[in-house]
């Protein structure tokens, strides 16, 4: 099982659980968020029916440009929104890197990169949790997607892309909201993936983080 999660549980095989680890409880939580969902996500749209969103993703190694999925990811995409715009993730590293897998990022309690914790990082997050949704959807590459716990409801503000097409390696029925794609910068991402990182008995932990320096939501 794989687990797209952040570091306390390590990678076991390529289709493990892409989990954003947190606590006991939630992933990309900290051990005291809650599983309700959060007032910052509000649950609703982020955008009127139609509206295209994009986010840029801005790091010392290029722009990686999303198509978000409003229509089809509501919460996790009104999650994601609020969060970028309040500046949650600027300057948080992608802090796990699995070859020919994915790369994560999202946690800015232990994953800023210029106090970058290796030993924590992977657990922490925005000190609350979203609820599930239907994973709409295929997990190809460049599929951007929630990552979470085994437990319903643990999704907070870590996210992963996919380096490679993992349709059929990643469960859908309690699987990893789908809420964008990558449409512009996808050598950006296979660079990232590209960088050192601790193996797989340690976490796949970033040896050298590449943070998001900024990352910019584009309505219409």
């Amino acid at each position: 099982m794989i687990a797209i999660r952040p570091r306390t549980l390590g990678l076991i095989a390529a289709s493990a659980i892409l989990v954003a680890a947190c606590g006991a409880t939630s992933p990309g939580g900290s051990a005291a968020g809650t599983s309700e969902a959060s007032p910052a996500a509000g649950g609703n749209p982020p955008a009127s029916p139609g509206e295209k969103l994009t986010a840029t993703i801005v790091t010392p190694m290029g722009d990686i440009v999303i198509a978000l999925k409003p229509d089809t990811a509501p919460i996790a995409t009104a999650n994601f929104v609020k969060l970028a715009e309040s500046g949650y993730y600027d300057g948080v590293a992608f802090h796990r890197l699995v070859p020919g897998f994915v790369i994560q990022a999202g946690d800015a309690q232990f994953g800023k990169a210029d106090a970058f914790d290796p030993e924590r990082v992977g657990t922490g997050g925005p000190g609350y949790t979203i609820k599930d949704e239907p994973v709409i959807g295929d997990y190809v590459r460049g599929s951007v997607s929630m990552a979470r716990t085994a437990a319903p409801d643990s999704q907070g503000s870590q996210f992963f892309i996919a380096l490679e097409d993992l349709t059929g390696s990643l469960p859908k029925s309690g699987g990893y909201v789908i809420f964008g794609q990558v449409i512009e910068g996808m050598d950006v991402v296979d660079a990232i993936g590209a960088m050192p990182n601790s193996g797989s008995d340690t976490g796949n932990t970033a040896l050298e983080p590449v943070p998001m320096e900024s990352v910019t939501i584009t309505r219409g």
